[in-house]
């Protein structure tokens, strides 16, 4: 796992189920809410500082969440992605990347076609098994509870940045 987790220059992640516990909320205007996770939050943001690339490929669209990937300095977001495999393609394009650089953290079946193709596929534990059993990592977390946090500090652990990146809090 943590061999996988050491070539990843590209970290992408589905939203609901991952970034939030899957809930939806509507006010009664028809309003959509998400609860996101500070903890995650920053993780995204150390990855980053790490070197690694952030994307987020899901398939509703939310200003909630386009808000959010600008907080968190989220370099690629892909929105209304029914196929999620033609934005994978898309991503790797336009970025000039290869799957093998590319991890990608999904919570449903929708995901398994990106999920099978990157080097380092991670679900959350309340994923169906179909999506559990192509993983090469389940998060002890849940989605929306710290399980994006756990896996930017595997992959920085693997990296080798998780102590610089932790060192200016432990001055």
């Amino acid at each position: 796992m943590l061999e996988r987790a050491q070539a990843i220059r590209l970290m992408i992640f589905d939203v609901d189920g991952v970034m939030t516990d899957g809930s939806l909320y509507y006010t009664d205007a028809g309003e959509e809410l998400k609860a996101f996770n500070s903890l995650d939050g920053h993780g995204l943001k150390m990855l980053r500082q790490s070197g690694v690339q952030l994307a987020i490929i899901t398939g509703r669209t939310s200003r909630l969440v386009e808000h959010r990937a600008r907080n968190l300095g989220i370099d690629h977001l892909i929105q209304g992605a029914h196929n999620k495999l033609a934005s994978f393609q898309q991503l790797l394009a336009d970025t000039g990347m290869d799957a093998s650089q590319c991890g990608y953290m999904g919570d449903d079946v929708i995901d398994l076609p990106v999920m099978r193709r990157v080097a380092f596929a991670i679900a959350v534990p309340d994923s169906p098994t179909l999506v559990r059993q192509h993983a090469h990592y389940v998060t002890g977390a849940r989605g929306g509870q710290g399980a994006v946090r756990e896996a930017c500090e595997i992959i920085m652990q693997a990296q080798g940045t998780l102590e610089t990146q932790l060192a200016p809090y432990l001055q």
